[in-house]
């Protein structure tokens, strides 16, 4: 399943230690609904997720996980952030979300990886884009 999301009003406001937590609490949410990202991107303004999930879990479920928790903890930890989005809405409404049963796994990393211009922090399947 390939997933994106996009900031409201699409402010690049995921950079530098924003952009690093939201990346960590983006894989704790995963960790937590057994789901294996194999390719990711935060960019300055939106997220790209290559996921591989359980078929208990439900994709719109999981999405509103990820950006619920990730909204109220980048909210809560980052003031800055708090007066940018004074309704507490941090993402925009709604996400896109394709199967990639119809394209392959080698053209949806080269899609990722055509994004990937930042550090890696530790891991290499999920990125920080600048």
């Amino acid at each position: 399943m390939h997933i994106v999301w996009v900031t409201k009003y699409r402010y690049a406001v995921l950079r530098g230690e924003v952009q690093i937590r939201c990346r960590e609490l983006l894989i704790q949410v995963c960790d937590a609904e057994d789901v294996k990202i194999l390719k990711g991107v935060v960019s300055k303004e939106h997220i790209h997720m290559h996921l591989e999930y359980p078929p208990k879990v439900s994709v719109s479920e999981l999405v509103k996980q990820m950006k619920g928790r990730t909204s109220r903890m980048l909210q809560q930890e980052f003031p800055h952030l708090k007066q940018r989005y004074w309704g507490r809405h941090f993402w925009a409404v709604g996400y896109g979300a394709w199967s990639t049963g119809n394209v392959t796994e080698e053209m949806v990393q080269k899609y990722l990886e055509h994004h990937q211009h930042g550090s890696n922090q530790d891991s290499e399947t999920f990125i920080l884009e600048e």
